[in-house]
């Protein structure tokens, strides 16, 4: 239990950038290192984690957990995961009110965003790619993106309508092929 804990407590401590940013980094402690799950599975988990409610890395940790140690593991996994998180935002509180004015730190948080863009981005592209997501494919997730962002719509309705247009090609279109 305490190798559960303490891979996701480093997990959640060196990981900028929120839960997307640290698949690479649970993959590479999880299904490479420690061999607890294999990529397949994993890659299951992540999609479960995805479409449940809540923060991501807390969603991937439980399930992760819950499958090695049943309950306690999952709780485990979790707090390993967003205790340093919890640490770190409470000392950042604690402080930052004396220098939230200071240029030198105004200046490090704008030279921060492009580098957690580019942590969120990696993943993305290793899971599309994983996913099976090609140059022929990759418009029905960007169409997706785009009708949410800049016509307003649900997301529950794009997850619906994929739902519904992978069925329709799984079960009439593909077999024809």
């Amino acid at each position: 239990m305490f190798k559960l804990f303490s891979t996701f407590f480093k997990i959640g401590m060196f990981t900028l950038g929120g839960g997307y940013a640290m698949i690479p980094i649970i993959e590479a402690e999880v299904v490479d290192k420690h061999k607890w799950v294999t990529k397949e599975e994993f890659l299951d988990l992540i999609a479960i984690a995805q479409s449940c409610p809540g923060v991501f890395a807390a969603n991937i940790s439980i399930f992760i957990g819950y499958r090695l140690k049943k309950i306690p593991g999952a709780i485990i996994t979790c707090l390993g995961t967003c205790l340093p998180s919890f640490l770190i935002i409470l000392l950042i509180a604690m402080f930052f009110h004396r220098f939230q004015d200071n240029p030198v730190v105004a200046s490090i948080f704008r030279g921060i965003r492009p580098a957690v863009v580019a942590l969120i981005a990696v993943p993305t592209f290793n899971l599309a790619k994983s996913a099976g997501i090609t140059l022929a494919t990759c418009w029905i997730p960007i169409g997706g993106a785009l009708a949410i962002w800049l016509l307003g719509v649900s997301p529950i309705l794009i997850i619906i309508l994929a739902a519904l247009g992978g069925y329709v090609y799984g079960a009439l279109i593909k077999p024809t092929e």
